[in-house]
């Protein structure tokens, strides 16, 4: 295991005691802010405004995952009512991603497809698209499942995200092309047991080009969620070599992270959308990103002493 795979498991450990959560939720929203759009809608409509101004698209998240109670379900469903709704109405160029847990999944499978799909319906009446992100590999499957049963039903604007670090991610790529359902692919930022997945760094990269190179030569839309270099210009390079134009892919990138490279690779003529949250529920998606990689903890640590 290298360093900065142990950095990882290890942050992704600590972050998991109640303690540390409880002090971070105390004294940490001033810094988790570098990645936060804001604690409102509004304020995350106006930051959709500035990056469109800058030729980026976004992708509108609002916080929470792991709730306990349906109810809970029910205020976030009616928050991205709100948000699709919001999106229309300032007609900013951004779509919509959810957790389906914060949708009720843990606690009730069919209540969590019944909020999703208001949603997605919702978002349909708008010409708009609804992104299910993945979470840990326990909901791998669900996640799937609500995906496809949606495209059943006609309701086609929606997708989900693959993550390459899981060992079935190959076998999920093809199942999910053929059903003509848009993914974004990344490499994953849950803590995963060797047996669902890759534990070394060398392989998570191999896997993750090989399920960008099935989509690129498929002709499939292709959503390559990622901020390292070896990979945004091995695509950069590919895409080139192969003839593939710029239309038929983005990058997306994190708020708060490289933005100044999101704006240069806007103005290269590429498309790339900014994974934009908002809203008080911060905690479990800022250790993630924190994470992700030591310059991203180094970041905030030196800003606290400025």
């Amino acid at each position: 295991m290298d360093h900065i795979e142990l950095y990882r498991k290890t942050l992704l450990s600590v972050s998991g005691n109640r303690m540390v959560e409880k002090l971070a939720m105390k004294y940490g929203r001033k810094l988790a802010g570098k990645f936060i759009a804001g604690d409102t809608l509004a304020e995350a409509l106006d930051e959709i405004e500035r990056l469109n101004d800058k030729g980026m698209m976004v992708t509108l998240d609002h916080l929470g995952e792991g709730i306990s109670h349906l109810n809970e379900a029910a205020a976030y469903r009616e928050e991205y009512i709100r948000l699709v709704e919001g999106i229309a109405e300032r007609k900013v160029s951004s779509n919509v991603s959810l957790k389906p847990t914060q949708m009720g999944l843990a606690l009730d499978e069919q209540v969590c497809y019944d909020n999703i799909r208001s949603i997605v319906l919702q978002a349909k009446q708008h010409n708009n698209f609804v992104r299910i992100d993945m979470e840990d590999s326990p909901f791998t499957q669900a996640t799937i499942d609500i995906v496809l049963r949606l495209h059943a039903e006609g309701l086609t604007n929606v997708g989900t995200v693959i993550q390459a670090y899981l060992l079935r991610t190959e076998e999920d790529v093809k199942h999910l092309i053929d059903a003509k359902v848009n993914l974004r692919l990344v490499k994953g930022a849950y803590k995963e047991p060797s047996k669902v997945a890759y534990q070394q760094m060398s392989e998570v990269i191999d896997n993750y080009k090989r399920i960008i190179k099935m989509h690129l030569d498929r002709g499939v839309y292709t959503a390559i969620a990622s901020h390292d270099d070896r990979i945004i210009n091995w695509v950069k390079s590919y895409t080139k070599e192969n003839g593939i134009t710029k239309d038929a892919f983005e990058f997306q990138m994190l708020y708060g992270l490289r933005m100044n490279d999101q704006a240069e690779l806007a103005k290269e003529g590429y498309r790339i959308r900014c994974y934009m949250p908002y809203g008080t529920m911060w905690y479990p998606y800022y250790t993630r990103r924190l994470a992700e990689k030591p310059a991203n903890l180094w970041m905030v640590l030196s800003n606290m002493f400025k």
